[in-house]
């Protein structure tokens, strides 16, 4: 059995171009997932992987569909080596059926790796860059004093015995945002 992975970290993004290469490829089963390469847990790939059976193939259009780190990938390759389920890269042309394919396997993923870590990089230079010219001021806060379910916590809370559970179930807001606000407000009055 042939199955094929795709996968994409939004749910804005579209699949169409990796299952239109699996789909050629000659797939028997194509199992879609949209959810953040870093993520630990792919719920449908674990899915997959749980089903997957020796001498069956999984295909991926890209290397980094399966993972963001090279510790990643390459562990998940050893677990299909070691349970004798084939691994195809299509954008590659890696087969680890052969030697030659579990070589270059290896060396890409260092460089996917690689690549990522640069990435983040050029981020941080910049953000700190824009820090020091004053451009930058981080990411939106959601809940702004105008917010009505930040407000509406806030009264509640003071007027009221609620947990700190019960008033954001109730307001809908998260409580890491909530102590937040809190801890502003006591730095405003103390």
């Amino acid at each position: 059995m042939i199955y094929g992975y795709a996968r994409v970290s939004t749910q804005d993004q579209n699949l169409d171009s990796q299952i239109d290469q699996l789909t050629k490829y000659g797939v028997d089963e194509l199992v879609e997932e949209k959810i953040s390469g870093v993520s630990k847990q792919k719920p449908f790939l674990d899915e997959l992987l749980s089903k997957v059976a020796p001498d069956d193939t999984l295909v991926v259009t890209r290397m980094d569909r399966l993972g963001r780190n090279t510790l990643q990938l390459l562990q998940l390759v050893e677990q299909l080596r070691e349970r004798d389920i084939h691994f195809v890269i299509l954008n590659l042309g890696i087969d680890t059926r052969t030697p030659t394919g579990k070589f270059f396997l290896t060396v890409m993923a260092a460089f996917s790796e690689l690549d990522r870590e640069m990435i983040k990089e050029k981020q941080r230079s910049g953000i700190k860059l824009a820090k020091q010219k004053g451009k930058y001021r981080g990411r939106v806060k959601k809940y702004t004093d105008k917010h009505q379910g930040m407000n509406h916590a806030i009264e509640l809370r003071k007027t009221t015995n609620k947990t700190v559970k019960e008033i954001c179930a109730i307001t809908g807001i998260s409580q890491a945002a909530f102590y937040r606000r809190l801890k502003e407000m006591e730095k405003d009055n103390g």
